[in-house]
């Protein structure tokens, strides 16, 4: 399905986030490549295979397939991260002891990425804005600064995030009216208004 398809079967309830999907995508301070990089991350680690698909298929000629593959690998690497990260920060005042073992998880595309450093950072770091792993969103955070970008650009970053992760949960509400307005597979004879 196309992204304009996707965006035009969100509900209602969600008309807010169809409109800030289009307008996030098509502007801001990010360069294209950038922009769209950190919406497949999000929507990666969003878990939506449609919005991720979709995004992939509507990237514009600036993101190239490399980009396409820093940006899956970033979401990859993320949901692993910021899972062993943030139990790692919110056991560190009970036991510190944690944060001394090493993590023995193979990590090496962060530091050898496709494209560049500093993008595959901005990616880890909107994808961990959407894991909800302070750690990860402060050292990548960091690491995008010190790579030149501006706190403005991290902004529109974390803005993008938040609104493919609203994207995802608008795609489950909009499956799930359509399964409530099917009629039961052994009554064909009945159909349900969707709510």
């Amino acid at each position: 399905m196309s992204l304009d398809a996707l965006r035009d079967s969100f509900p209602e309830a969600a008309k807010d986030i169809k409109l800030n999907l289009q307008s996030v995508l098509s502007s801001g301070s990010l360069a294209p490549a950038q922009r769209w990089g950190v919406a497949i991350a999000s929507a990666v680690a969003a878990r939506s295979l449609a919005l991720r698909q979709a995004l992939i298929e509507a990237a514009p000629a600036e993101v190239t397939e490399a980009g396409v593959d820093d940006a899956l690998a970033a979401g990859a690497l993320m949901a692993m991260n910021n899972v062993y990260y943030r139990f790692r920060h919110m056991m560190e005042a009970d036991k510190p002891s944690y944060a001394t073992r090493p993590a023995r998880l193979r990590m090496n595309r962060l530091v050898s990425p496709k494209t560049s450093k500093v993008d595959f950072e901005l990616f880890s770091l909107a994808a961990s804005a959407i894991g909800g792993c302070e750690t990860c969103v402060a050292s990548h955070e960091h690491a995008v600064i010190e790579g030149g970008l501006s706190e403005e650009q991290v902004h529109d970053a974390v803005r993008i995030a938040s609104v493919i992760n609203a994207a995802a949960v608008a795609l489950e509400i909009s499956e799930d009216h359509r399964r409530q307005a099917e009629p039961p597979a052994d009554r064909p004879d009945l159909i349900r208004a969707a709510p």
